[in-house]
């Protein structure tokens, strides 16, 4: 061991005896733990509320969504279909028409936003989980066709799975009409669908309706074009690459986006908090550590005849310096590693008891989400070890100082 980290783990072992400076150095390794511990804890917060809404994502926005540059619809025919389905990695392009509709069922109307799909939207699975009530089903049999309908849209309107006799009316302003007269029937084409399915997210997809796409293409009356396409990738590609291949594939004159860039305000507001709040944590931290300050500092006046003592054996400035620098940091380590570990030891019981809850009877998961990365984990160990440094060099430097002007 070095001769600096000798002598202030003595002097470290040896003031615990002395009531005052222990005191303070005991609060100093308390602050500095408490403040560890909560970093660890908010950071993981983040991370899981991240990883929440990645999820919550997952289960209704396609991997890849490719839509036109300029205006909102575009021609699509079998070998631009082929041309996106031949780049590595993907598994299945969805065709998608999508606009606001207004719907009726009985007395009453709402603005829904209306997504015509094809038949691959159901191979894809993602509304799966989401379903609570019915089942995910554009035909039926005889091929009647089924609209699944958002938990919004069904408490909206009182849509009852039940009642096969009201049927769910779609309405869609006429192209090319200049005026529109709301109260003309003949201004709008019209969609009947019987609700087959009912999912539930989030409020955020509250208000859609989904359909066959060839019966929302007529009211719509899109004619072979497609608002977008929705692209599904095989298991183990990376979204964000073979988004890239896709635009390259495809040329300018589509916008190709994966998940995250398509909630990219929502993600980049999180990620700013965190940062926010990492900052102030770290300013929590540094008031905490202040009181190595004061101890090393009552520490350098107790021990001045030993550090003359020690200059008369030969030590250098740098030696007293790396001495109380050494004391510091044994005092900030240790309260970095017992923060360290109940920050940690506090998300795995989140994770697996859920002790904290929500508090909210409508919330997705019943308890705070927690995710534990360990690069958080090292930015909090490196954030204690400069913020010690700091406050520990100028106490060392005064030690050094005071122990040469004292008579030996």
């Amino acid at each position: 061991m070095d001769l600096s980290y000798r002598i202030a783990v003595r002097y470290f072992f040896s003031r615990n005896k002395r009531s005052f400076i222990s005191v303070i150095a005991r609060i100093a390794m308390a602050g500095v733990a408490v403040g560890t511990m909560a970093m660890v804890v908010v950071l993981s917060v983040f991370n899981g509320m991240e990883d929440l809404n990645r999820k919550i994502f997952k289960t209704f926005d396609a991997d890849i969504k490719v839509t036109p540059t300029e205006g909102r619809r575009f021609k699509v025919d079998n070998a631009f279909i082929q041309k996106v389905k031949s780049v590595e990695g993907v598994k299945l392009v969805t065709q998608v028409v999508e606009d606001n509709a207004l719907a009726q069922y009985g007395n009453q109307q709402i603005i829904v936003r209306l997504k015509g799909v094809d038949s691959t939207f159901e191979r894809q699975g993602q509304l799966d989980t989401a379903i609570i009530e019915g089942s995910l089903q554009l035909y039926g049999t005889g091929g009647t066709p089924y609209g699944v309908i958002a938990e919004g849209v069904r408490n909206a309107l009182s849509i009852s799975l039940d009642d096969i006799i009201t049927p769910l009316q779609l309405m869609y302003p006429k192209r090319g009409t200049k005026t529109l007269n709301l109260t003309s029937a003949e201004a709008f084409n019209h969609l009947s669908l019987r609700p087959g399915g009912i999912f539930f997210i989030e409020t955020r997809y509250d208000d859609y309706v989904i359909a066959p796409i060839s019966l929302v293409e007529g009211l719509m009356e899109y004619k072979g074009e497609r608002s977008s396409l929705e692209v599904q990738i095989k298991p183990g590609f990376s979204e964000r690459k073979v988004s890239k291949a896709i635009a390259e594939k495809i040329g300018n004159k589509f916008v190709v986006k994966d998940r995250d860039s398509l909630n990219s305000d929502l993600l980049r507001a999180i990620r700013l908090e965190k940062l926010f709040v990492a900052i102030t944590l770290s300013f929590i931290i540094l008031v905490a550590a202040i009181n190595i300050f004061f101890s090393l500092s009552m520490l350098a006046i107790e021990k001045k005849k030993d550090v003359s003592m020690l200059y008369a054996l030969g030590a250098t400035p740098g030696l007293i310096r790396r001495i109380f620098l050494a004391e510091g940091a044994i005092v900030a380590f240790s309260g970095a590693l017992v923060g360290l570990g109940g920050g940690i030891a506090l998300c795995l019981l989140q994770l697996k008891y859920g002790l904290v809850s929500m508090g909210m009877a409508t919330s997705l998961v019943d308890a705070y989400p927690v995710k534990l990365i360990w690069e958080d984990i090292l930015y909090t160990g490196i954030i204690v070890v400069i913020i010690t440094m700091l406050v520990s060099y100028i106490p060392a430097r005064r030690a050094a100082k005071a122990g040469q002007i004292l008579p030996t």
